[in-house]
């Protein structure tokens, strides 16, 4: 018997949506039809956020709860009406991505088991000059919603006093977004560094609460993620369904709102009603285009008093001016030892490694339609154990291997690394039975929970921060529980079996 599909005519097209009953949200029971209906809902809010702009796409095909896997790729089978763009990354590599311009074009991506949006920070018709600066305000674990607020209006008062305005959104998960139009006259490069300026200058004025730091075992209250403004970076834009299980949203605020809203109130089911009511709060954002001068000035400042660039993501190549990519824990050479070409030569061939690692994710997503993956242990089965050679004179020994205990200014252990992040906070309660006195010393931001990139999605790993432990009890490093590694077991035969897995599940995506 055929599956169902549902053929809708929007905008003046005819957009087909297969499976229209499938269940994306299976605790509050949204199907994929509900989500092309909501996002008809608030189309041109959407829009504002996503048109003229590349995007990845971000693909649930098994719904909220499955595993996602993100496509650069434009599809190759898409209707003529879908316009794309050719964007260069950081690698060198360069992808077709979708561009979208009206709502048949929302709920096509939709159909392809998109449930949240991810477009870049430039249009397409310039792709190296951003129009929009993202301060994406991240709490550690522990902190509430208030301090995320209160930061944010700490933000706001920053923008003001160097000429910008700040467009506040929910991000549908933990944190606030502010969103900042400029005009297009600077580099990517000027864009982060601006927003870095902007993170530090708002830690500055309220340091007890927020953090420009970007080593998690150094940050404390909300993290302004200065990095989400570098090249090939997206966030979840204006109106995006999360896929958490109350189908939370990405909604746009007034500033009188900031102070008293609630994430968990603005629903797939909540915010349309809204959105009918009061219209778009961000409206606006496109006749607020401002200047980065302000910010730029404030970069020159901090650089008078000596406070340079900061850490950048470990897929792009060292920049000048930039600190030791090492956490500080790590770091057991002076500064300008990380500065010399032998360094250099070793940073390039790890991530050069990486990148290769991504290309070959690429070439499977594109032949699978869907996330590479081995098969998982089953239910009793441990975890295999992870092995790297046999040093000089020892046996072969799981990941960490240390040879003593790390001279390092904070004392951080590696407790877990799991594919799924609750089999990754269930080694760490693990960890915490075994060492209850440590773990009663522990502050909320003293965990630190890392999504980490594998082939084609993400996976979690857990360390633990013990400065709040006394020195005689801390416990040493262990094996990892569970200890997972993502590039394993990688054979011909795996190869194609995901093919033909790959298939099936494309088939069965929509």
């Amino acid at each position: 018997m055929p599956k169902r599909v549902e053929v809708l005519q929007i905008a003046g097209r005819e957009v087909t949506i297969t499976n229209p009953d499938k269940v994306y949200f299976p605790e509050a029971g949204h199907t994929k039809l509900d989500l092309v209906r909501y996002y008809l809902a608030v189309a041109d809010g959407a829009l504002r956020g996503v048109s003229r702009r590349p995007m990845a796409l971000k693909r649930f095909v098994d719904g909220a709860e499955g595993e996602a896997f993100f496509q650069k790729r434009a599809p190759e089978h898409r209707p003529d009406w879908i316009e794309t763009v050719e964007l260069a990354f950081p690698s060198g590599r360069t992808a077709d991505e979708v561009v979208l311009r009206d709502a048949a074009g929302l709920a096509w991506v939709v159909n392809l088991g998109c449930i949240d949006l991810n477009p870049h920070p430039v249009r397409a018709e310039d792709l190296d000059h951003p129009d929009e600066l993202r301060a994406d305000l991240d709490p550690v674990p522990g902190v509430g919603w208030e301090q995320i607020r209160d930061v944010a209006l700490v933000a706001r008062e920053v923008l003001t006093d160097v000429g910008l305005t700040g467009w506040p959104k929910t991000s549908g998960s933990r944190g606030i977004h502010v969103n900042v139009r400029i005009r297009q006259e600077w580099t990517f490069a000027e864009v982060r560094r601006a927003a870095l300026a902007l993170a530090r200058e708002v830690e500055r004025r309220a340091p007890a609460i927020a953090t420009s730091k970007w080593w998690k075992e150094e940050r404390h209250g909300v993290f302004l993620d200065y990095n989400q403004n570098a090249r090939d970076r997206t966030v979840a834009s204006a109106y995006s369904v999360r896929p958490l299980p109350d189908a939370r949203v990405s909604t746009p605020l007034t500033w009188d709102e900031v102070p008293d809203c609630r994430p968990e109130d603005f629903t797939l089911l909540t915010v349309p009603a809204r959105y009918a009511a009061i219209g778009d709060p961000g409206a606006g954002i496109d006749t607020a285009t401002g200047s980065l001068e302000g910010l730029l000035e404030l970069v020159a400042r901090h650089e008078a008093e000596g406070l340079g660039d900061a850490p950048w993501p470990p897929n792009y190549r060292k920049q000048e001016g930039e600190p030791p990519r090492v956490m500080p824990s790590r770091q057991r050479r002076p500064a300008a030892d990380y500065d010399t070409p032998e360094a250099a030569a070793e940073r390039e061939k790890g991530r050069a490694a990486m990148e290769r690692r991504m290309e070959r994710a690429a070439e499977e997503r594109a032949t699978l339609g869907g996330p590479a993956r081995t098969r998982p242990p089953t239910l009793g089965e441990p975890t295999p154990a992870r092995t790297r050679p046999p040093t000089l004179g020892g046996p072969a020994q799981t990941r960490p291997t240390p040879t003593g205990r790390r001279k390092s200014t904070i004392p951080v252990i590696e407790i877990a690394r799991a594919a799924k992040k609750d089999d990754a906070l269930a080694g760490l309660e693990r960890w915490k039975a075994r060492w209850p006195a440590a773990a009663a010393g522990l502050e909320p931001a003293d965990v630190l929970v890392d999504s980490m990139r594998g082939r084609s999605t993400t996976w979690t790993r857990i360390r633990v921060n013990l400065t709040h432990v006394p020195q005689g009890e801390r416990p040493p490093q262990e094996a990892l529980d569970p200890d997972y590694d993502p590039w394993v077991g990688i054979t011909d035969a795996d190869r194609d079996a995901w093919r033909q897995d790959g298939r099936r599940r494309a088939r069965s995506a929509e």
